[in-house]
């Protein structure tokens, strides 16, 4: 169930959190109320002061008047929040909520939903288990700025709906979840009737849409307004775009934003382990400027360097800790690996190479030498005492068990991770000021963005300590401070958790990538396993959740077991681990000499040891004594050994990446699952344009001789495909695409897939124009999506002849093939299964597709 709550947990505000009344009403008159009495239950507990969220005991209703309506005011933030009646106190004995008027959760669970947003709520009297009129409100903002405020609606419906005082423009907020350009809210009504309404981009009636005439109705003012007859159970208006009678081209399967970081791959490096300069035995930045022709020497065709474009310094500040996340000075550089001079240099000769620089960047904590912290500790009376968050007694909590409160001077601070950490107070405006003037000293510098440690901790609210809305809330502070000084500015967080509880902070203008920990694990667990089950659902949940490629790709990372290890020193499941990750969409991530084969496990030390160049002393790391000793495997595993073997692991690194920068669709394509006849096969397609990418990937311990491929559906024209096995450059037939933009059983001539092989195959047309026009796509959209029922498509013109309409599963099946006219159709969704399916809408030679997820 948590899950699904982290998904929609939203901020309508900045990173101010003001308490709004929230007041739940139900009618019991037709159900007999137990000893226990009536509670409420939802993910808005913990937020309203309760001990925890979903506690069917803690929150109790009351019915002081005798009416049978039992009622609960709370005060909450502004936000999403889930929620059922209880009749008693213990689940089981919780409502039943319909799914017409209920939104499904990751368990299937289906719960009450209602949007908060600057304003009290008093919601509609429900009657227990049953519901009440639903109107969801939709608008197109394709092609607008959306305000930082967000997008709101007002109307003569918002009284009604409990929503404080009509045409209040900052009650009810809209969302995007689904990155689909289409901003959505769903409210509940007492009752049926005809409504006004207009969207506001931002919070203030001035800057509400001007409704055009074609389509708006004129109120006692003489304002055009828009209106809804809601009349039916669940009501949907039309999702035109903002300030037009009409729909526009939002973003489809094929039309979506890429920016910088998708053309790029990325590395991590810990400086202390990777050369040494000046024989200290500590890594440094000018043994990381030395080194730079390695990674990337900036000459496209030389074939001797890495290839990467990106690289991500763990903490370069001052620090106490040979890791450095304990930061004492934010604007200095860690006298160890030199002076800030040195890093000019070090970035200056990166960016001639083309390399971008984001830095690690930790915002959850100090270190206890900081003097912000010593001060704070000094005195109460300290201008930096709330700067830290201290209490007079040991109040227990922490987010990994136990207590993260340590005892000073007298009283006690809180430090999640440890006492040398101690966790800033991000509700102190001259903390949030300074940590923000870090942030834009180091961006003025020249660097490129920041990796971000540990996002999920930095404000508690009570006893909860990660996920909470005060966190997102300074994120997207952040994401506004970093944009102002550089609009193209990356933002990387470490959101340590399951995909779903992910995708929040990626969403609504915070962070613009995160690490995508369960694809990782998965990953390896595949290529370990030998089965592609796990990785292919994975990937398909991924596609469903994310912003479209949004999202950072990796095997393992300097807090986990180098994947060497994890792979048990297998060369060849390494090559298939890496060939996977290096094609998927998203944006990679190497951790230093994973594509040496460093290994590595046990303390965090010995994950992060020197970097193996070559075999001899010191494995050419350091002329004196290593701050940490040399693995034991650096005889063969090294840079100089792999660079003369044209079949080592570096070598495959070296060329995996080169296809990924040469391939814009490897790059930007959007993902497709593919079917294999063989068992043991991962396929899955990546199509951008006019062209596709089949990777296939034998995770099985035996070649496959023989094995058919099937791709159900694309935006690909159709006709002949030579195909391409671009690893090796050898020709592998023919493939003709039909209709859909897919083909079956298509065989390569390629000899058989070795045992963890992958296959590249490249699909370039033979027949067609080979371009975007030989298939133009059209707008089309979908709403509302997610859905538990019924949905609109609709497009953005009347097509002059009939279109077609397919909806195929992520198996790649048929489910369904419809005719229709005109700019409109209703898809019913009744007997369909919970997940994400592609809706395909083809008129004439136009093609438009979608992602529908449906919601059980």
């Amino acid at each position: 169930m948590k899950y699904r709550l982290l998904f929609i947990a939203i901020l309508a505000g900045l990173g101010t959190v003001q308490a709004n009344q929230l007041t739940f009403r139900v009618d019991m008159g037709t159900t007999p109320v137990p000893a226990g009495g009536v509670h409420v239950a939802g993910n808005f507990q913990g937020a309203a002061g309760f001990p925890a969220d979903w506690n069917p005991a803690t929150t109790a209703l009351t019915d002081p008047d005798g009416d049978h309506v039992w009622e609960a005011t709370v005060n909450v933030p502004a936000g999403t929040y889930l929620y059922k009646f209880v009749n008693g106190n213990a689940w089981g004995r919780d409502e039943l909520v319909p799914a017409t008027c209920g939104t499904s959760d990751a368990s299937g669970n289906v719960n009450r939903q209602v949007v908060v947003g600057g304003s009290a709520v008093r919601l509609p009297i429900v009657p227990f288990a049953d519901c009440a009129t639903q109107l969801r409100f939709a608008v197109d903002m394709t092609g607008q700025t959306v305000a930082r405020t967000g997008v709101h609606v007002v109307g003569n419906f918002q009284a009604l709906a409990g929503y404080s005082a009509t045409n209040d423009a900052t009650a009810l907020p809209l969302t995007d979840n689904n990155s689909d350009g289409i901003y959505e809210v769903t409210i509940s009504l007492p009752a049926p009737g005809m409504f006004r309404y207009r969207f506001v981009n931002g919070n203030t009636v001035a800057n509400a849409e001007t409704v055009p005439a074609a389509c708006g109705t004129a109120d006692a003012s003489g304002t055009l307004t828009r209106v809804v007859n809601a009349t039916a159970a669940v009501n949907t208006t039309p999702s035109y775009c903002f300030g037009t009678c009409t729909a526009c081209s939002g973003a489809t399967l094929s039309n979506y934003p890429t920016y910088w970081w998708n053309d790029a791959v990325f590395y991590e490096v810990f400086v202390r382990s990777f050369y040494d300069s000046n024989g200290d035995g500590r890594g440094d930045f000018a043994g990381l400027t030395q080194k730079l022709d390695y990674l990337n020497d900036g000459n496209p065709a030389t074939t001797t360097d890495l290839g990467v474009t990106g690289l991500w310094l763990m903490p370069i500040m001052d620090s106490p800790s040979y890791h450095g996340y304990d930061i004492s000075n934010y604007k200095a550089v860690e006298p160890d690996y030199g002076t800030m001079a040195d890093f000019d240099a070090f970035l200056a000769a990166a960016h001639r190479r083309g390399i971008k620089v984001i830095l690690d960047m930790v915002l959850n904590h100090s270190s206890s030498q900081h003097p912000w912290f010593t001060q704070s500790a000094a005195s109460t009376t300290s201008p930096y005492r709330d700067w830290y968050r201290w209490s007079p007694t040991d109040l227990g909590y922490g987010p990994f068990g136990g207590s993260g409160w340590h005892p000073r001077n007298g009283n006690y601070f809180y430090g999640a991770f440890w006492e040398g950490m101690p966790d800033l107070n991000w509700r102190n405006p001259q903390l949030k000021a300074a940590m923000w003037d870090a942030d834009r000293f180091w961006l003025r510098k020249g660097v490129d963005g920041f990796r971000l440690d540990a996002v999920r901790y930095l404000v508690e609210t009570g006893s909860t300590t990660a996920d909470t809305r005060e966190t997102l809330g300074i994120l997207e502070e952040f994401h506004d401070s970093l944009k102002a000084v550089n609009p193209a500015a990356l933002s990387v967080g470490e959101a340590w958790t399951n995909s779903s509880g992910v995708v929040p902070y990626v969403s609504n203008g915070r962070l613009d990538l995160c690490f995508e920990f369960d694809l990782a694990s998965s990953i390896i667990g595949a290529v370990s396993q030998g089965s592609p089950t796990a990785l292919r659902n994975q990937l398909n949940l991924v596609t469903s959740l994310y912003p479209r490629l949004q999202y950072a790709t990796f095997l393992t990372n300097h807090d986990q077991n180098r994947v060497f290890d994890g792979l048990g020193s297998n060369v060849a499941r390494m090559k298939q681990a890496a060939a996977l990750y290096l094609t998927m969409p998203g944006v990679p991530f190497l951790y230093y000499g994973e594509e040496v084969g460093m290994a590595g496990t046990g303390p965090d030390e010995d994950k992060r040891r020197p970097m193996q160049w070559t075999a001899g002393a010191q494995s050419g790391f350091t002329t004196g004594t290593p701050w940490r000793s040399i693995n034991s495997n650096y005889g063969t595993y090294n840079v100089a050994t792999e660079q003369a073997d044209a079949n080592s692991l570096l070598s495959h690194y070296k060329k995996l990446i080169g296809l990924r920068t040469a391939s814009e669709t490897l790059r930007k394509g959007y993902y497709l699952p593919a079917t294999s006849s063989a068992a043991a096969v991962l396929a899955y397609a990546r199509v951008y344009g006019p062209e596709a990418t089949l990777m296939v990937a034998n995770l099985g311990g035996t070649a496959i001789s023989s094995s058919t491929l099937s791709l159900s559906m694309s935006t690909l024209a159709p006709g002949n495909y030579q195909v391409t096995e671009l690893y090796s450059g050898q020709a592998a037939g023919t493939v003709t695409v039909n209709a859909q933009g897919g083909f079956s059983t298509f065989t390569s001539t390629l000899p058989a897939l070795a045992a963890n092989q992958t296959w590249v195959l490249r699909l370039r047309s033979a027949t067609a124009t080979g371009t975007a026009s030989a298939q133009p796509a059209f707008a089309v959209a979908l709403y509302p999506n997610p859905t538990a029922g019924a949905v609109r498509l609709a497009l953005a013109a009347a097509p002059t002849a009939q279109s077609q309409l397919q909806v195929f599963d992520l198996a790649g099946r048929l489910l369904q093939t419809r005719s229709f006219s005109g700019s409109s159709y209703l898809l019913e969704t009744a007997g369909w299964a919970g997940g994400t399916y592609f809706v395909r809408v083809q008129s004439g030679a136009s093609v438009a597709m979608q992602r529908l997820v449906v919601e059980r």
